[in-house]
């Protein structure tokens, strides 16, 4: 029997992926991005119809929506408002899969991600505290997008995915960029606070798409953290995409926080673990995950190599520039290093 998905979002990084797991899975996929073009995305076999989708216009969504789908994955779902629009589409949808964050949890004393002394449990289950819902902060947007669709739970079958730090090809926001580039500078240490062991859970987009395919077989009123198999410290993470670009440089470990920030700061920095439980989307959905951090990091950093190559990174990977602009401050990292040694 046909199933039909629309994926929200589907030209992104989490969004390609998903549709080429739901095409393999048996699905017509209805591909919705802002440019709705197929262009050489998808082979024309795998029957994806691309459809003009602007997140924010309910018509558009109405209408990529049409008579009915089986399946919605919303992979840029931000806020209670784009909750409710599924809400009000939900006579026509069969079930959801919707793209959430592990940065909507707090720790046992009610601290969340950036706080200072925040130290979550390992590993962070589901059932652990999350931020109330609410308005201009990314994570208390995520949990309002939660608390909506699980009330609604009942019209609409929601599965809400918590992604760790997520990874692959075809983003604007690349971890990896913070390694790759001073590969490519030959930059000749790595400097690493916290000792280097700092572990933020990362989640391939191959792991995330595997789980959206599961949960859309198995449709229910869920929240599953979505994790690689193990969580790398962010020391291997450095010596391993260093390795892959065959390159050298001194290993140089701060004891506990930057003493200059930015110096030794990466995208993974944290003072305790940040690790997710994985074992209910295992019990639930049979979850195994298809690749691992490592053996995924080839395709990523040949990616980024080649998004870059002739181009300013910085019209490339734009969110980076959101995020924050100084984790190339070399001069500032000479001038430690010069200082240190």
């Amino acid at each position: 029997m046909e199933r039909t998905a629309l994926v929200i979002g589907a030209t992104g990084q989490v969004g390609r992926a998903t549709v080429r797991a739901l095409v393999r899975d048996g699905w017509q996929v209805r591909a919705g991005s802002r440019g709705g073009r197929g262009g050489p995305l998808w082979p024309l076999d795998w029957h994806v119809h691309p459809v003009p989708l602007d997140r924010e216009d309910d018509d558009e969504l109405a209408e990529a929506v049409g008579d009915g789908c089986d399946l919605v994955v919303d992979t840029v779902a931000y806020g209670a408002r784009h909750a409710r629009q599924l809400i009000e589409l939900s006579d026509r949808i069969g079930s959801a899969v919707v793209l959430s964050s592990a940065a909507v949890y707090l720790d046992d004393r009610g601290l969340g991600f950036g706080a200072d002394g925040v130290a979550f449990p390992v590993p962070i289950a589901e059932t652990q505290a999350t931020i109330a819902a609410g308005t201009g902060d990314y994570a208390a947007e995520k949990a309002a997008l939660e608390r909506e669709l699980l009330d609604a739970g009942a019209v609409l079958p929601t599965t809400v995915l918590r992604a760790g730090a997520i990874h692959g090809p075809h983003t604007v926001h690349p971890r990896e960029w913070h390694f790759v580039k001073r590969a490519l500078d030959r930059r000749p240490a790595r400097v690493l606070a916290y000792g280097g062991e700092s572990q933020f859970h990362p989640v391939s987009t191959a792991n995330l798409a595997e789980l959206v395919r599961l949960a859309a077989s198995e449709p229910g009123a869920r929240v599953l953290n979505a994790a690689d198999p193990e969580a790398p410290t962010v020391r291997e993470i450095g010596a391993a995409i260093h390795s892959v670009l065959d390159h050298s440089a001194d290993e140089v470990l701060i004891d506990g926080p930057s003493p200059a920030p930015p110096v030794g700061e990466t995208p993974w920095s944290t003072a305790n673990p940040v690790v997710l439980d994985m074992s209910v989307a295992q019990r639930q959905l049979g979850y195994r995950p298809v690749t691992d951090y490592l053996r995924s990091l080839p395709e990523t950093v040949s990616w980024l190599v080649d998004a870059t190559r002739d181009r300013d990174w910085r019209d490339v990977f734009t969110d980076l520039l959101e995020y924050r602009t100084d984790y190339f401050d070399y001069a500032a990292e000479d001038a430690w290093l010069a200082r240190h040694r």
